[in-house]
């Protein structure tokens, strides 16, 4: 009940609001003596936070992250992790009008069916604010996955409306993704991209695209059978972020052009190393992963929030119009980098966990 948890072994709450007090994350199942402090978690919040570019929106949050529990001496100590992130430059009035108005593909009229009552601050738990607190838990488990298992997770902005960036999943790193304030790895396409966000800005208008995410390291074995398919988890984790609309791992909807035999992934030795030729799959095959690389897509509508008037309806129910104010992103995608990581990393940890239960001593 309620849909604010995530995970099996390793389990993830979030809590709080966009424009409350503070929001946060509560981590349950991290294993003990994982050496951890705020510093391994803060850089990876730096780059979900806003305000680090023109491209992004302009609210001041520096999103200093406190661990309140779980952690003694700097180790973990297998007890919950209870995470802080205070807010600190809420403007709830921004959002006024939307206390009466529902604001067009936003959370305001679902959440009022559902509840009978919303936070029309700022969307309350719907905004994307709410992101921070999984991009901290993510980092915890990102840890666990590069100490442990020397797993990777890298991922960056692969589309921009209809500007594509091709890059090799194999060989993009953090260092080249982080060398543009858009996040993608191309320079040439990155400045295209970058024109074309801050030309929709400056129109009061939005852009959507998507995020490419590469696990490099990931060893065979990890996934269940059936429902919990390694595949199928990345995509529920994908597809709880906000503004996200779409998956695909592999060779994705691209694959459904070609023959079975131009499809298949063929085995080969590599040493004493089961390999595939090629990697249409994505690294998983039957839900679990076969040691290659895993590599999938999430694609994020523009955002919803636009400086522009717009039809919509009333809490009162009367036809009336509304134009965007605030503080809002003309494009989600590079602060959606950080997130997409995170949650493929809370993926990983997790069945990483249920690998260690059930594999042959």
């Amino acid at each position: 009940m309620g849909g604010n948890t995530f995970g099996q072994l390793f389990r993830v709450s979030t809590w709080g609001e966009s424009h409350g007090a503070a929001i946060g994350a509560v981590v349950d199942g991290c294993p003990p003596c994982l050496p951890l402090s705020e510093a391994d978690i803060q850089p990876d919040l730096d780059r979900r936070r806003p305000g680090q570019s023109r491209l992004v929106s302009q609210r001041k949050e520096s999103d200093t992250v406190r661990i309140l529990s779980g952690v003694f001496e700097g180790k973990t100590l297998g007890t919950p992790i209870s995470l802080l992130i205070p807010n600190e430059d809420m403007r709830p009035g921004d959002y006024r009008e939307m206390q009466e108005k529902y604001r067009p593909s936003h959370a305001d009229y679902t959440y009022e069916a559902k509840y009978g009552v919303r936070d029309w601050r700022g969307g309350g738990r719907t905004s994307a604010r709410e992101t921070a607190g999984r991009v901290a838990a993510g980092a915890i488990a990102r840890k666990l996955l590069a100490e442990r298992h020397g797993v990777e997770i890298v991922a960056w902005v692969g589309k921009v409306g209809r500007i594509v960036a091709e890059c090799d999943v194999e060989k993009v790193t953090r260092a080249e993704v982080d060398r543009t304030p858009i996040r993608c790895p191309d320079l040439v396409v990155a400045e295209r991209m970058i024109a074309a966000v801050e030309a929709a800005r400056k129109e009061g208008n939005s852009l959507g695209g998507a995020v490419v995410c590469a696990v490099r390291g990931c060893p065979p074995g990890w996934g269940e059978p059936v429902f919990d398919r390694l595949e199928a988890d990345l995509a529920r984790a994908a597809m709880s972020l906000p503004a996200s609309k779409g998956f695909e791992i592999g060779s994705g909807f691209a694959g459904t052009d070609l023959t079975g035999l131009e499809h298949n992934d063929e085995f080969y030795m590599d040493g004493d190393r089961v390999r595939t030729r090629t990697n249409r799959s994505g690294g998983v095959q039957g839900g679990i992963s076969n040691g290659e690389t895993i590599y999938f897509r999430v694609a994020f509508k523009p955002t919803a929030t636009i400086l522009r008037s717009q039809q919509t309806v009333s809490a009162g129910r009367e036809e009336t119009t509304i134009e965007g104010r605030g503080r809002h992103d003309p494009c989600v995608l590079p602060r959606a980098v950080p997130m997409v990581e995170a949650m493929a990393a809370l993926v990983l940890a997790d069945h990483a966990l249920r690998q260690d239960a059930v594999k042959p001593r």
